[in-house]
């Protein structure tokens, strides 16, 4: 469902890289092109094998990108959550996106044409640059998260997620989401993640509490098995 834009959709854009790289007068062009989307929990945005014609930004809420095998099978590739964006690749002569959408909650986008984005570039190279580096940057974790799927068992799957998502020294993890995500995000079937859990935990490694946290009970050990 679209909803009416509003004069505050420049103010919004301000706020998020790469579009806080724009100056006054691009900002203000640009945010004449955006349409901005209330969109349902579960209501899919962008299918592949159809063009969206530019790009997302998740102002609010929660996005999750994935594909679907040959047999059925779901695979999350990744979380869309606030400041995220998603369909980057399509600006750059590739017109089907590579990974479908879909909401996991009631969640406010802005949607950018393509030929707004293309029509600034040439003149806001600080926006330019800020684009170019977050796509680097996901291809990078498209690499890690390939590299995961084929070096890694699954207890060095789940021991690196976990390391990985450790608040600093902090010895607390806060899941970001449920556990079936994370179980599709690392290629695993969520009875193995919950098995490779339970593993962990009569290791001694870590210590599950409630639904969403988990205590690293032996961190360096987490650490040597996600080498």
């Amino acid at each position: 469902m679209t909803v009416t834009s509003h004069p505050q959709i420049r103010e919004t854009l301000s706020r998020f890289t790469p579009f806080d790289q724009l100056d006054e007068v691009a900002s203000a062009k640009l945010a004449q092109s955006v349409r901005a989307m209330r969109v349902a929990r579960g209501e899919l945005v962008v299918q592949r094998g159809k063009a969206p014609g530019g790009m997302y930004l998740v102002v609010e809420g929660e996005v999750k990108l994935f594909l679907i095998s040959s047999a059925g099978a779901e695979k999350i590739v990744r979380l869309a959550r606030a400041g995220d964006t998603f369909c980057e690749e399509t600006l750059f002569g590739i017109e089907e996106p590579v990974l479908a959408a879909q909401a996991t909650r009631e969640s406010v986008l802005h949607f950018i044409p393509r030929a707004a984005i293309n029509a600034a570039m040439p003149t806001q190279p600080a926006f330019a640059m800020a684009l170019m580096a977050r796509l680097s940057r996901r291809v990078s974790e498209l690499v890690e998260g390939m590299e995961q799927c084929m070096q890694r068992s699954s207890t060095q799957r789940v021991a690196h997620y976990l390391v990985q998502h450790a608040d600093g020294d902090s010895i607390e993890v806060r899941l970001p989401c449920d556990k079936q995500t994370i179980a599709s995000q690392l290629n695993l079937t969520p009875e193995t993640f919950s098995r490779v859990l339970n593993r962990l935990t009569r290791d001694g490694a870590i210590l599950p509490r409630g639904r969403r946290a988990i205590m690293l009970t032996d961190r360096p050990q987490l650490e040597r098995i996600a080498a």
